[in-house]
């Protein structure tokens, strides 16, 4: 996230993505979430992503 994200800290605190849920990556994190699901929402919520983030 740190590559990508300027502020990676804030966005996983309190960014909520409807694709985990309605919880922001701190609470899914917090949930025992695997990592790679988490990943793939937040690619998901963000499409404009680069391919080499995916």
């Amino acid at each position: 996230m740190k590559d990508y994200f300027v502020d990676s800290d804030t966005y996983a605190r309190d960014i909520v993505h409807a694709e985990l849920g309605g919880m922001t990556v701190n609470e899914a994190l917090a949930r025992d979430f695997e990592a790679g699901d988490i990943w793939r929402a937040i690619v998901a919520h963000n499409p404009e992503m680069p391919q080499r983030y995916r």
